[in-house]
């Protein structure tokens, strides 16, 4: 089982962030937001692998949100992307570093780093990060913390997708997190994963079954944006959604080790 959409940060500021998110977005968090807390809230819901993307909200974020994510090289309960910020002066050298250093893909948030997704800056690394095969995960759709302006909204991404054409982008949150009528209207059929982060919570099981079946099982990641998802009750969940078992692996782990390109090993899952 793997979650495609986790976040953690560093054990000395996890606190004072995690305190300064659920106030910005009205939000309380169902871990620390710590490796260990992570690994913890996996191992109750039999997730075998969590995958971590930070976000830079600052260009001179890269150096340190990329040694942080580098720790969990080699660790196969843990796997981390890379984290790029819109802002760089040198996307091309920044995404070089995270490819030789065996990076497999990237995250980005329009929201938090303040730009559209259809800008000139993101279709450049995201053009350039598919070049060099690596995966773009980004933020889809309104965000909580941001609710002045969306900066990822479904007519922007299909302007993207039609400028850049990317390879191995994921939408999260089912491709808009709050804007599934403008999803279901305007998205369905884009060559893009959808994953399912803190969609549980929100969104009615017919529509997602809806969105499911028009954008295809093989399209489908489960995740669940923890710390602000519950591990645990998504997995149980999408258990007890009407899909059958091979479409259930198939969402819990299959997709993503195609898209990843490697097996994630069996951690006792319960």
């Amino acid at each position: 089982m793997i979650d495609f959409h986790t976040h953690i940060f560093p054990d000395r500021i996890a606190e004072s962030t995690l305190n300064i998110l659920k106030v910005k977005c009205e939000t309380e968090p169902e871990t620390d937001a710590t490796a260990a807390g992570l690994r913890e809230s996996s191992r109750k819901a039999g997730v075998d692998c969590s995958v971590i993307l930070p976000v830079a909200t600052r260009p001179g974020q890269f150096t340190s949100i990329n040694r942080f994510a580098e720790q969990f090289k080699g660790d196969d309960r843990l796997l981390s992307f890379g984290g790029i910020h819109p802002g760089t002066s040198d996307y091309k050298g920044e995404l070089n570093y995270l490819k030789e250093h065996g990076f497999k893909g990237i995250k980005l948030h329009p929201d938090y780093q303040q730009e559209f997704i259809n800008d000139i800056k993101y279709k450049r690394i995201i053009s350039y990060a598919s070049e060099l095969g690596l995966i773009i995960s980004t933020h889809a759709g309104f965000d909580p913390g941001y609710k002045e302006v969306t900066h990822c909204t479904p007519e922007r991404i299909i302007d993207m997708v039609e400028d850049v054409r990317p390879d191995k982008l994921i939408l999260a949150h089912m491709g808009g997190f709050l804007m599934w009528d403008e999803v279901e209207r305007e998205l369905l059929g884009i060559p893009a994963w959808f994953d399912t982060g803190v969609v549980f919570d929100y969104m009615e099981d017919e529509q997602f079954l809806r969105i499911v079946r028009k954008q295809g099982i093989h399209r489908i990641l489960f995740a669940t944006d923890s710390p602000w998802g519950d591990q645990k009750e998504f997995v149980e969940h999408l258990r007890g959604l009407p899909l059958t078992d091979n479409e259930k692996q198939m969402i819990f782990h299959t997709n993503a080790e195609k898209l990843l390109g490697m097996e994630i090993p069996v951690h006792n899952a319960v």
